[in-house]
Formats: structure tokens, C-alpha cells, sequence
């Protein structure tokens, strides 16, 4: 497994990171992860070297950090770096960033964690830390020992990120980037001021919630005619990985095959070269011919109040927008409990304010209803 140096501390990490949002889950339609599906992609990415664990306070309804805690206590604790981070939003006092910290120590049963973010900063949470002076706790905690580097895990505009990485002396920054979101979101300029900070990025989303795993027919095609036996979704790792100011990639991974196939990838890793990232433009050029909607599934949107299943709505329309298969979208769609459907969307707007991608949610949500609701061409 290829391994990346954090600059301050000469620690080695792996550059594949397992990240904890995206566990299989059981049956039901819940957030309750399947711990034998689970504990297997664990022990698998731990065996091949995989040694930075990321989770969080809201992942899995609560559930990710208790499930990774399980997990990896079974290894010796200095053979792991394991990363959660602090939930912002729920942040009323100075005293409520060691309260919350006391409690993720419990569910993950460790005495310490090494990588310890501030989660999804954007400007108006940018201001809830400097108001209860989050910084300033976190740094106590870690004279305690209690966590190890300082972070922020980050979804805002490139000037919003300037502020943030100006106003505290921040140790590592998480950001999405991938081969779409270097433009679409700005990831390039996002990229660019924290290495000219002089800290080092982990990578969340780079595969975009496993969108650039599928594509579109034209755009596999481009990268199967170059590499038959890689898969899709191995192009937008090493897209990420070739990062020299990256420390690791999070990979949310649901199924042993994709553990499997990010391992390999990482083992040996290689660097994207020119002409392999002109190829990774013609297929972004064939894929941008299919209007997608850009969600990562990261469920900020949800819970929806009036029962909608909004990453779940997407992502069947995602693959419609796609295929354009009207039969295929309806199996997608009606897979989905009736009450949690588009057409029960009340446009209230809830979710468009908190979601990171500045989707407008409700409009789509009007769209996929009358998609849903018309006969088969």
C-alpha cells in the first residue's frame, strides 16, 4: 500500500483512506450498518495496509463510530490513525467541544484520536467556532492528549476557505475533489490555497458518491479502450491521489469489491501522467453530455420532514439522466417506498439550505415526480 508522509509529524499514512459514511447496511431502508458485511471490508483494508480510518459524529444515524470503535479495537492502537470529527451544528458552548469529544472517546473506545476535524466548516458554522472559541478547546484538548492533529473538513466557496485557513493555524484541511468538482466546485483553487498554506489535504468524495464509477456508456468506453481490466472508479482515485500536496484518499466504500478494487489501485500506486489526464478530459467531455445532478449522498439534506428519500430520489434519477432507460428508471424508482417519493416533497426548502452542493432540490423533486408519474414511451 502506497503511503504519504504527514509533514509535521513524519507519520506514515496510507493514501487510501477508508472512509466510514457509506457502510453496508442491512435491509430495512434504515441507517443500521451490517456489521459482517462491515468487519470484513475492514479487515480486508487493514490487512493490505490501509491505516487511516475516517469517521463522524452524524455518520449512520450515530452508528459509524460506534461500528469502527468495534472494529478496530481488535488491532494494536498504534497500528491505525483513526479521524472523526466534531459536530458543528450542534455546538452551543466552548464547553460542548470537550463534551462531544468525551463521548466520540467512548463510542470509538480509543483513549485518543490522531486526525480531529471540525465538520463541513461553511461560513455561517465558520462563525459558530470563532464564537465559542472551538479552536482554542481543541487546542487544550490536545495538549491533553486527547487528539493529535487539528483539522476541518470544509464545503464553501474558495474565498470562505482563504478566511478559514488565514484566521487559526489549522494542521491538515478535507476537501471534495475530483475529476468534475476541480471546476464544477472550485476544488482547484480550494486545492491550491492550502498547499500555499503550507498544510497538506485529505480527499473526501473522489469518486463523487460514486458517480464517476458509473458514467456514462460514451465516457466508460473512452477509459476501457485505454485500460480494459482497470476499473472506472480507479481513474478517479489516482485523478485524486496524483496530488502531491494530498495526504490521503477516502474512499466510502459499501461492498468488499470496491475495498478490493481501491486496495489494488493503491498497490503499487501510479501517478496519473499527461496523456492519461487528457484522457480523463475526453471522458469528462462525453459524461458532461448526460445532465446529471450533482449529489454525493452525503445526506445533509435528510432527515426530510415530509418523508422524502432525497439521495435515494436522485441517484435513480442520476442513473435515468444517464441511461435514459425510462423502464430502468421506473424499476430504480418504485424500488423506493411510496411515502418516500418525490411527489410527497413539499418544497419547504429545508434541504436546499443544507445541502453542500447548492442543489436545488425542491425543483428537482417536481421534476422526478411528474418523471415518475408518466406512462412508459
Amino acid at each position: 500500500m502506497e503511503k504519504r508522509t504527514f509533514q509535521q509529524t513524519q507519520d506514515a499514512v496510507s493514501l487510501l483512506g477508508f472512509g466510514c459514511m457509506r457502510l453496508p447496511k442491512l435491509q430495512g431502508g434504515g441507517q443500521e450498518i451490517d456489521y459482517d458485511r462491515a468487519l470484513e471490508m475492514v479487515d480486508y483494508a487493514y490487512r493490505h495496509g490501509v491505516n487511516y480510518f475516517d469517521t463522524a459524529y452524524g455518520y449512520h444515524d450515530g452508528m459509524s463510530e460506534t461500528f469502527i470503535g468495534e472494529a478496530l479495537k481488535r488491532y494494536p492502537r498504534d497500528s491505525f490513525n483513526l479521524a472523526t470529527k466534531l459536530p458543528t451544528w450542534l455546538i452551543q458552548s466552548e464547553a460542548d467541544v470537550l463534551r462531544y469529544l468525551q463521548e466520540q472517546l467512548t463510542k470509538c473506545q480509543v483513549d485518543h484520536f490522531d486526525y480531529y476535524l471540525v465538520h463541513g466548516l461553511t461560513a455561517s458554522r465558520f462563525s459558530t467556532v470563532k464564537q465559542h472559541n472551538v479552536f482554542n478547546a481543541l487546542k487544550k484538548c490536545q495538549a491533553e492528549g486527547l487528539v493529535g492533529r487539528i483539522g476541518f473538513s470544509f464545503h464553501d466557496k474558495p474565498a470562505v476557505l482563504a478566511d478559514i485557513l488565514t484566521v487559526y493555524d489549522w494542521e491538515f484541511a478535507q476537501i471534495q475533489l475530483n475529476y468534475i468538482d476541480w471546476d464544477l466546485q472550485d476544488a482547484k483553487q480550494q486545492y491550491e490555497l492550502i498547499v500555499q498554506k503550507g498544510i497538506q489535504c485529505t480527499i473526501m468524495e473522489p469518486v463523487r458518491g460514486g458517480a464517476l464509477a458509473v458514467l456514462s456508456p460514451e465516457a466508460v468506453e473512452v477509459f476501457k479502450k485505454a485500460a480494459p481490466d482497470a476499473s472506472v472508479a480507479s481513474w478517479a482515485i489516482r485523478y485524486a491521489a496524483s496530488l502531491p500536496g494530498v495526504l490521503t484518499v477516502l474512499s466510502g466504500m459499501s461492498t468488499l469489491d470496491q475495498v478490493v478494487d481501491n486496495v489494488a489501485t493503491m498497490t503499487p500506486f501510479v501517478p496519473l501522467n499527461d496523456q492519461d489526464y487528457a484522457l480523463v478530459q475526453t471522458a469528462l467531455a462525453a459524461f458532461h453530455k448526460a445532465v446529471t445532478v450533482p449529489c454525493t449522498a452525503c445526506r445533509y439534506c435528510m432527515d426530510c420532514k415530509s418523508g422524502v428519500d432525497i439521495p435515494t430520489v436522485l441517484s435513480a434519477y442520476n442513473n435515468y439522466a444517464i441511461s435514459q432507460n425510462r423502464l430502468q428508471f421506473m424499476r430504480y424508482y418504485e424500488d423506493i417506498q411510496e411515502s418516500a417519493r418525490a411527489h410527497n416533497c413539499t418544497a419547504c426548502g429545508v434541504c436546499k439550505e443544507a445541502c453542500p452542493q447548492q442543489i436545488d432540490i425542491p425543483t428537482l423533486m417536481k421534476t422526478i415526480a411528474e418523471v415518475g408519474s408518466r406512462q412508459p414511451s
